[in-house]
């Protein structure tokens, strides 16, 4: 499922306008996204939990030539699936 199938998912299920969906859909992702800026967690019982993961500087090496580079310390965002969806997607077989 992309953006606009989840927008017209949430259009036929409320009865709402397709750019009220549109909107709708856009909040909450901005929302999370806002979150996450801000190394805020984000869970949804029984879906899923987004978090942010911090990782220090290290040494590596350019696959090419064998030189240590340097890489600069990241975040980067994480998805933890919940019980409830595992569960359902494994029994939905």
């Amino acid at each position: 499922m992309n953006k606009l199938e989840l927008i017209s998912a949430l259009k036929k299920e409320a009865d709402i306008s397709k750019s009220e969906a549109a909107k709708i859909v856009q909040i909450f992702f901005d929302s999370m996204a806002d979150a996450l800026v801000v190394d805020e967690r984000i869970e949804i019982r029984g879906l899923c939990s987004f978090y942010v993961k911090k990782y220090k500087s290290y040494v590596g090496r350019n696959p090419k030539t064998g030189e240590k580079v340097m890489i600069k310390p990241k975040k980067l965002p994480f998805f933890k699936c919940g019980k409830e969806l595992r569960d359902r997607v494994n029994n939905s077989q």
